[in-house]
């Protein structure tokens, strides 16, 4: 047997004590090593009274055992085999295993642990019941499928970090037992056993600490934190998740998008072998303009475009609103009467007041192409024309068009566009960008207020300030999101260190000198002892390990997911709390609304 004293080779094949290789490693290089493995029996066969045949599985693959004897195991015990590796007979090889080639013959088997039938078969072409994956999660984590993922998202965060550490960035750990922070999302309370009627906030993200960081001269921080939201579940969200978190001092947003660009681009080489080329960068206004979104996916193309000139004196009554927008949906004129319809619901839900279609057929005599839509007959040549030139529509094409306000014209084209023409998002080409010059304030609050399109500590343009007093809506931030595939990756921004700047700010917002000192002293007050100018920045490390996993929820990229009721099946969290415990919080529950309390 192996030496266990002197192990050889890579780190991660190296032999335990109960163990002299990994089922996976095994090659032809290999043939005639007496080895004893480990593992979990995926399948037996049986050929006659005195041949079995026991594919044996760990983390890192299958490997074929060949017993010359009867043998009683069962599907998914856990049992250890000794024998010799040979290869296997001419006419058996198996290409779809990497350990095909070679079998362990001459075997002995000990069964370490026996198991009951599992609620499903260990196996990814088992397609169960989400349900029962998460209820007995601790079988589903045995599949190969979330074997990969799991280490896939383990390359990612220890890529992450090395070129963090690379670019001289500190990790520093901050609290999970908190303040609000100003994200602008529910967040989750823990009531204090201490002080009675007082609750500490789970994190958002730690946007103040690491400001205070680099008040505390930092210089250049990260970690991997642990954030939390109590936001309606969907694909791409759960109440927990983790981010790159980064924040450094006497930088550019410029700065931060390299830093960060070098983190991604390492991490999506690690995990799928290839280097992405350099990030493109694109203006929120572009971005809104091009594809009606902050978050293009741009896997494809499908441009929106803009027809207010060749439309200005249109007697259409359709598209009398002040912009007129349209997308060409290539082969969409196959689209059906009822998806048809459904689109529209869909555009007028976004907030449209309408959708005009257009399906581009085949003409007769000198007309190439025709425009089948009821609002046909009241278009000129010149807008016909118009129409099929701008969008460089083809026979079978569909030609959407809403006309509304410039961002109701864009969204909502926009929100048709990915429905349309989206690939999965963890499918095709990973295009990422970085969208720049958001606006910095996005609606109104009840009072008639500005609200932040990121939060009150972000950085104007300094051109940009004058306009704060006059026309607010036209300020730009200094905040960037970074988008994949359709996704928003993660936002950050430059800062505001300057307390007149601040003040301004908050002013803008109707928030008073009171009202901010109460919400947000304690990193006020620092800004008073030598604030420097800093910037950073926060990415999603569970929505870009799904993309680069190939995944379209982020739930298959996490260990212990919740349900999209926010239900945790394996533990059944979450539940009531015994009355001794509450009485110890100081806290007493109320039935909830419309029910009967007992």
């Amino acid at each position: 047997m192996t030496d266990h004293t002197a192990p050889t080779g890579p780190i991660e094949n190296r032999p335990t004590a109960l163990r002299t290789h990994l089922c996976g490693v095994l090659r032809d290089s290999d043939e005639g090593t007496k080895v004893r493995v480990c593992g979990w029996v995926g399948h037996r066969r049986e050929h006659g009274e005195h041949l079995a045949f026991i594919d044996l599985r760990d983390h890192t693959g299958v490997i074929q055992c060949v017993i010359d004897t009867k043998v009683d195991v069962r599907s998914e015990w856990v049992i250890a085999i000794e024998g010799t590796v040979r290869r296997r007979p001419e006419g058996t090889v198996n290409p779809g295993l990497d350990t095909g080639e070679v079998e362990v013959g001459d075997c002995t088997v000990v069964v370490l642990n026996e198991a009951e039938p599992p609620p499903f078969s260990v196996d990814d072409r088992d397609e169960s019941d989400e349900q029962v994956r998460l209820r007995y999660r601790y079988i589903d984590l045995r599949r190969p499928r979330m074997q990969r993922n799991l280490r896939l998202r383990a390359r990612v965060n220890g890529a992450i970090r090395a070129a963090m550490d690379r670019q001289g960035f500190c990790e520093v750990e901050t609290p999970l037992l908190w303040a609000p922070t100003p994200e602008g999302s529910r967040e989750f309370s823990v009531p204090s056993r201490l002080h009675h009627g007082s609750f500490y906030a789970l994190p958002q993200s730690p946007q103040l600490a690491k400001q205070l960081l680099m008040v505390g001269g930092f210089d250049r921080y990260y970690q991997i934190a642990r954030c939390l939201r109590d936001e309606d579940l969907r694909a791409d969200r759960q109440f927990e998740f983790s981010q790159l978190d980064m924040e450094v001092s006497f930088a550019s947003q410029d700065d931060v998008m390299a830093y960060v660009s070098e983190a991604v681009l390492d991490a999506a080489e690690a995990a799928t072998g290839e280097r992405p080329p350099p990030i493109t960068h694109m203006t929120w206004a572009d971005a809104l303009e091009r594809f009606g979104t902050d978050k293009p996916d741009l896997r494809f193309g499908m441009e929106l475009v803009d027809l207010g000139a060749e439309f200005e004196k249109t007697e259409v009554r359709a598209f009398s609103g002040s912009h007129l927008k349209a997308l060409c949906v290539p082969g969409g004129a196959a689209l059906t009467r009822s998806r048809l319809d459904a689109l529209e619901e869909q555009a007028k839900r976004a907030g449209a007041a309408g959708l005009a279609r257009f399906r581009v057929t085949a003409g007769e005599g000198d007309a190439a192409l025709v425009l089948e839509s009821p609002l046909d007959r009241f278009l000129s040549e010149t807008e016909r024309v118009a129409l099929l030139e701008k969008t460089g529509a083809q026979e079978g094409d569909l030609i959407l068009a809403v006309s509304d306000t410039h961002r109701i014209a864009c969204t909502t084209l926009g929100t048709l566009r990915a429905a349309l023409g989206s690939p999965p998002v963890g499918q095709g080409p990973h295009r990422y960008v970085w969208v720049v010059d958001f606006p910095m304030f996005d609606g109104v609050d009840a009072g008639g207020n500005p609200q932040p399109a990121h939060h009150p500590f972000t950085m104007p343009y300094e051109d940009d300030l004058p306009l704060l007093d006059t026309v607010p809506f036209a300020v730009r931030s200094q905040a960037y999101d970074l988008v994949l595939n359709g996704w928003e990756l993660g936002s950050g921004s430059v800062r505001i260190h300057r307390r007149d700047i601040q003040a301004r700010i908050f002013d803008t917002l109707g928030i008073s000198t009171e009202e901010a000192e109460k919400r947000f002293g304690f990193l006020l007050s620092a800004f008073r002892y030598g604030a420097p100018p800093h910037a950073g920045f926060a990415f999603g490390i569970d929505r870009l390990a799904a993309v680069l996993a190939g995944e379209e929820n982020i739930r298959e990229v996490i260990a212990y997911p919740k349900t999209q009721s926010g239900a945790d099946l394996l533990t059944g969290a979450p539940g009531p709390l015994p009355a001794s415990a509450l009485a110890e919080l100081g806290i007493r529950t109320v039935p909830s609304p419309g029910t009967t309390p007992t």
